[in-house]
């Protein structure tokens, strides 16, 4: 059986995508929707997860559970997701994905981890090398879309990078060189780099895919000439800026997150879950304290207080879901560079709006990070 056209290059097997992306695609390719389908890709080349992407392409589709609350109803249902119809590897399948990308794709999406834009050693090589980092793997394949004469496309990361599509759009400019002016010019002109903003709390996974994940959602993408989103859904928003939505995940809900790993990390208390651990009284007066002393002034300096507090509160709502088992180990991944995202990040961002508030606490974790 020939494959389909896909359209739309996902980098990442994550179960975030998996429970985000894909299930808007999903639900609009069920809509009637000329959107999709899918090619999913690992890029990490693990082996151990290659199973995960036989599983995403099974024609049965994979499991989304949506547990939670939504305007204080209680939600429980299960989503078949089917957008996904081919799955392969950079580490096996690199020239496949050079030809998709070449001739079919019109929109990438990424999630590649917290240090997936991170440099390597191999970047500088100028043929594939699976050592490589994904900025680097992308220029590779819009090197090869180029010298094709290949149509405008848009590019959406979704990694929790502030103003992730201009990081990424520097990194591969400046991978690319300065030996082909008019290489450089086309990834400047033709290539549509969306800055884009995530928010969905995916807790568990369903092996061999699938994920349990909460009814909130939300895919913000700045506007630009050009951005047009991979498909029409709810969940997804063209914002003027994302500044605001981006300010308030970051320094409201991942630092809460990182906050409170932090701290259990230090001391467990026999908990392995967000909503058990919030369960604890200390544990969440001292989360309120934090919040209403040391980040909420932040944003009170920056114009913005009524909205973190009403977005403060929904997040406490989010993180207490009595359906989720969000586990804190996981949260705990690349804690340094957590720490550095959100709260150091938020520190210097209270300040250069002139907040004044004291911050002993959140200081305290980022000196000893």
């Amino acid at each position: 059986m020939t494959n389909p056209k896909t359209p739309i290059l996902q980098f990442g097997t994550s179960r975030f995508l998996q429970a985000h992306a894909d299930t808007f695609i999903d639900a609009a390719m069920k809509e009637g929707q000329n959107v999709g389908p899918v090619t999913v890709v690992q890029s990490s080349g693990d082996a151990a997860r290659a199973g995960r992407v036989r599983a995403l392409v099974r024609p049965e589709g994979y499991p989304v559970r949506i547990r939670g609350l939504e305007n204080g109803a209680e939600i429980g249902r299960t989503l078949t997701v089917n957008s996904l119809r081919r799955g392969l590897s950079t580490a096996a399948d690199w020239d496949e994905i050079v030809r998709i990308f070449r001739d079919e794709a019109t929109h990438v999406i990424s999630n590649t981890a917290d240090r997936g834009f991170d440099p390597q050693p191999a970047d500088v090589a100028r043929v594939f090398d699976q050592a490589m980092s994904y900025p680097a793997k992308l220029q590779l394949l819009l090197r090869a879309r180029f010298a094709a004469g290949g149509e405008p496309l848009a590019i959406l990361p979704t990694e929790l990078i502030e103003r992730n599509g201009d990081v990424l759009k520097a990194r591969v400019l400046e991978l690319a060189g300065q030996d082909d002016p008019a290489y450089a010019a086309w990834l400047r002109d033709n290539v549509i780099w969306a800055n884009s903003l995530v928010d969905r709390i995916v807790s568990e996974p369903i092996e061999p895919a699938g994920a349990v994940a909460e009814p909130y959602a939300l895919w913000a993408i700045e506007a630009a000439p050009g951005v047009v989103p991979p498909c029409q859904h709810p969940a997804i928003r063209l914002v003027e800026t994302l500044e605001s939505a981006e300010a308030l995940k970051l320094f409201i809900l991942n630092l809460g997150h990182t906050y409170m790993t932090d701290n259990w990390l230090k001391n467990p208390q026999g908990t392995e879950s967000v909503r058990d651990y919030l369960a604890i009284d200390t544990v969440r007066r001292d989360l309120l304290d934090l919040y209403e002393k040391e980040v909420i002034p932040g944003f009170e300096a920056a114009g913005a207080g009524d909205e973190a507090r009403v977005y403060a509160a929904t997040t406490l709502d989010r993180f207490g879901n009595p359906f989720l088992f969000h586990r804190l180990a996981d949260i705990a991944g690349n804690h340094e560079q957590k720490i550095a995202r959100r709260i150091g990040a938020f520190l210097g961002w209270s300040r250069a709006n002139g907040g004044t508030q004291e911050t002993p606490r959140l200081s305290a974790i980022v000196a000893e990070s």
